[in-house]
């Protein structure tokens, strides 16, 4: 068994970086690391599998297609996403590392 810490090696680069921790048949888990990322004008994701996803550290806004509500992330906020529900990323904060726990299951 091998301890690890969520918060090492968070990586000095600007561009976001997606790194699967852990992967099995129906479940993967992704630690997701942002700096002022957001979704591009115009640009959904619509994802096959469900996402259940808690931000560690930082802040961040989600909204789902069809809804002007822009849902506000901070640390321990937690939030489940079904699959094929269209969302975006509309800011993570560019001041500070935005740390997200990600986990993709059918």
């Amino acid at each position: 068994m091998e301890i690890t810490n969520i918060f090492s090696d968070l990586p000095d680069s600007s561009e976001e970086i997606f790194e699967t921790l852990v992967s099995s048949k129906g479940v993967r888990i992704e630690r997701i690391v942002s700096s002022g990322q957001a979704s591009p004008e115009g640009f959904w994701y619509d994802q096959d599998e469900s996402e259940w996803v808690v931000l560690l550290q930082g802040r961040a806004a989600l909204r789902t297609d069809g809804s002007d509500e822009v849902i506000g992330l901070e640390p321990g906020d937690a939030v489940n996403i079904p699959a094929h529900l269209r969302h975006r990323v509309e800011w993570t904060d560019p001041d500070v590392k935005t740390v997200w726990l990600a986990v993709f299951y059918r």
